[in-house]
């Protein structure tokens, strides 16, 4: 009988070290209300600090710590140092993107006072995703690039029957949107400086239009300046944008986007 040596898995044709990848290890981290309410607090692309986050959260710095620690753990924040305090971010627009595509897909939570339904209103009316503009002014900003032509490739609809989320950006997949010459001329005009190292156009399915809004370098570029030119202010405690005067004006004359105040 002749002597077979041993199999080595790692040279089986076909064969590699990563099997298929692991969403239960993702849905653990966002199972606990405490951590979606840390990562809902950074969806603004804003670096927060652990004593903040804990407000947020509402729950003791011993616990918001061990928290923060399981996210970073599991790849969906960073941190770095600033003198004696440690602030938190999100990892990358991917994580961005997941949080609004969960969105989506999970129920209302009941308004049970005025304040939660002013809060809600507001988001929904212009939020940040990340790092650029969402809720009802992202979706029409986005409507009007296309409408001017500044954008191609699709018609800023959802179709739930389309490609959905690519696995590895977070970003919608099923329309390949391009900037025309005449949008480079625009933008270029517009002042928008768009960040390298990173694709110019990408979008998400915003949850509470269910249509696309504007995302990568160039959703980028255009709130950074939009906050510039001072047409919208973050708020402080959350992702909701606020429209100046000069920002009903400007997106009007400049985009054909109408804001009722």
């Amino acid at each position: 009988m002749t002597n077979m040596p041993p199999t080595d898995t790692r040279r089986v044709v076909g064969c590699n070290s990563e099997g298929d990848t692991d969403i239960a290890a993702v849905g653990a981290l966002v199972a606990d209300p405490g951590r979606c309410r840390i990562l809902l607090a950074l969806d603004d692309g804003r670096a927060l600090p652990a004593s903040r986050l804990a407000a947020e959260a509402g729950v003791s710095p011993a616990t918001a710590s061990s928290h923060l620690g399981k996210l970073t753990t599991g790849g969906l924040l960073t941190v770095e140092a600033r003198g004696r305090h440690r602030y938190y971010r999100l990892k990358g627009p991917a994580v961005g993107a997941l949080i609004e595509a969960m969105q989506q897909l999970a129920p209302f939570t009941p308004v049970r006072s005025l304040r939660q339904a002013n809060r809600s209103q507001a988001l929904r009316r212009a939020r940040t995703c990340y790092d650029h503009l969402a809720g009802r002014l992202g979706v029409e900003l986005m409507a009007a690039l296309i409408r001017h032509g500044h954008l191609t490739g699709g018609d800023g609809k959802f179709d739930p029957d389309g490609g959905g989320q690519d696995k590895h950006t977070g970003y919608g997949r099923d329309v390949d949107y391009a900037v025309t010459d005449s949008g480079a001329r625009f933008f270029g005009e517009f002042g928008a400086r768009i960040p390298s190292g990173r694709p110019l156009v990408r979008y998400c399915v915003d949850w509470s239009e269910q249509r696309h809004h504007l995302a990568g370098g160039l959703g980028r570029g255009l709130l950074d300046r939009f906050v510039e030119l001072r047409w919208v202010r973050r708020a402080e405690a959350d992702r909701a944008v606020q429209l100046t005067d000069a920002g009903y004006v400007g997106l009007h004359e400049t985009f054909g986007v109408l804001m009722e105040p």
